[in-house]
């Protein structure tokens, strides 16, 4: 009986132990691993250093720590004149993942040549990385990937506000950025900062705090399929007209549109549709209510052309067609929907009926390839273990959207810093952040038009991750490479 009470009492004790536990991870640590790739043919030596760098506050006590994998080529002596990328992927509250294992890094996704998943999962080397032109680290934001807020002495964690909005976000990472160009001696290196999606906001922003905060001075920022809230969350007659080239670039790809357009080349079918997007569609809607019947109508008839939708359905929204019932609308007749990042993918509702899809084809597609890579790629070969999840995506929100300058910012930085260019990338076929949002966006960006010989604007025949055509994963690459060795400076001065 005795016995049996003791064996009771170890279990539970036992029990007590394991529930008190919690998982944890060392807020400061680095796991080494050196490998090879070939690159355009040339073999390249690097190493992979994987862990965790902290986040201090103003009385230098660890408040995050940020999971991050750096890499960098070990068959150069001298880096002081080798370019530095620091990669961020959006949301917010997105890893930095999708970049990492699929676009500019070593290795990239297992998947078909046009992005879609295959088995067995898992990672393969990329020839296109931009490895060989310059090191890159990727940046997991708090509260994604394995980074996470850090208790004080008390068991209390910071305030998520220091955290969790447009400028808390950019305000802790440029100090973050500081500490690991620092730490690896980078000061003295070309640096450049990509972003994707809501990326692009943050790095717009970082561009002007890392000069004016840190007095960090960049060469470069990327911007690939990004996100300007100034736009996406206007209720303007721009921002009710402006998807409408996106519509027509999808509709084309599913072969909805007329014959006539149809047989045309992509490329010569958009600027046909920016043309009347900017000089007939923004001024009707303009007008609302005082806009004539006939006038309406003629729009409506043009605006069908264009988007594949019927001329009825676009007046049923007085010319103001939200992107959800496009995907739902487009194939309706087909029984299919599309994908809002990337309009390609075609995704099965329960019922045709209704105004918005069932699910976003595209995300669960990528998700499906992407966790399963990076798990596996991290564990057993960057050889980072840990029993801790990773966060593909992490809970961030309440976001703070307030005072959002960042596309002024991103104007000031380049006009104090003659040095810093800009290179927008994006695919015709992302229905969240649309091309035309972005060439939008550039033009309000340097209104002067002064600068514009600094900026450059790339598309791409896939969606919002371009890079997931294997197509367009090349020439991509290709065109982050040519930025970056055209922009690295060399002996030039920064002046006017």
């Amino acid at each position: 009986m005795l016995k049996n009470l003791l064996s009771i009492c170890m279990f539970f004790c036992c029990i007590s132990i394991i529930n008190s536990q919690k998982l944890k991870l060392p807020s400061d640590s680095i796991v080494s691993t050196k490998h090879q790739v070939s690159i355009n043919g040339k073999k390249i030596n690097y190493q992979a250093n994987t862990g965790t760098l902290p986040v201090w506050d103003d009385e230098g006590n660890e408040i995050a720590t940020l999971f991050h994998t750096y890499y960098f080529r070990t068959d150069i002596d001298d880096n002081t004149t080798r370019p530095l990328v620091i990669s961020f992927n959006g949301g917010p509250g997105s890893a930095s993942v999708w970049m990492h294992i699929a676009y500019t890094g070593p290795k990239v996704l297992n998947i078909d040549d046009e992005g879609y998943p295959i088995q067995p999962y898992g990672v393969k080397d990329n020839p296109n990385s931009i490895l060989d032109v310059a090191d890159i680290v990727y940046v997991n934001p708090v509260n994604t990937g394995y980074s996470k807020m850090i208790a004080d002495k008390e068991g209390k964690y910071p305030d998520k506000e220091k955290f969790f909005g447009i400028n808390a976000d950019i305000r802790y990472l440029a100090d973050w950025i500081t500490s690991f160009v620092t730490r690896n001696n980078r000061w003295r290196s070309p640096k450049y900062i990509i972003g994707e999606s809501y990326g692009g906001t943050r790095v717009a922003g970082l561009s002007l705090a890392l000069q004016e905060r840190e007095w960090m001075y960049l060469n470069g920022v990327i911007m690939v399929s990004p996100a300007d809230y100034k736009v996406l969350d206007g209720e303007n007659p721009v921002a009710k007209a402006i998807n409408l080239p996106y519509y027509a670039a999808t509709a084309w790809h599913q072969k909805a549109l007329t014959a006539d357009l149809q047989q045309k080349d992509l490329l010569e079918v958009l600027p046909e549709v920016e043309d009347f997007t900017v000089n007939t569609l923004i001024p009707a809607i303009s007008k609302g209510g005082s806009l004539s019947k006939t006038e309406k109508e003629a729009v409506a008839k043009q605006m069908s052309k264009y988007s594949g939708l019927s001329e009825e359905s676009i007046l049923q929204h007085n010319l103001v067609v939200p992107t959800s019932f496009f995907w739902k609308e487009l194939l309706r007749d087909k029984s299919f929907t599309v994908g809002r990042l990337d309009s390609r993918y075609l995704g099965i509702d329960k019922m045709d009926a209704g105004n918005r899809p069932d699910y976003n084809a595209e995300l669960t597609s990528w998700l499906h390839s992407f966790t399963p890579a990076i798990n596996y790629y991290l564990q057993e070969e960057l050889n980072f273990k840990t029993d801790i999840p990773y966060k593909m995506f992490g809970n961030v929100h309440p976001w703070n959207k307030e005072n959002d300058n960042t596309r002024e910012n991103l104007r000031q930085a380049m006009a104090e810093n003659p040095y810093l260019n800009v290179l927008y990338q994006v695919g015709y076929y992302d229905g969240a952040c649309t091309y035309f949002n972005t060439k939008y966006s550039m033009w309000q960006m340097d209104p002067s038009g002064r600068m514009k010989d600094r900026i450059q604007f790339k598309g791409y025949r896939s969606g919002h991750m371009m890079y997931l055509r294997k197509e367009d994963l090349k020439t991509a690459n290709d065109d982050i490479r040519a930025f970056i060795l055209s922009t690295s400076n060399q002996g030039k001065a920064a002046k006017y």
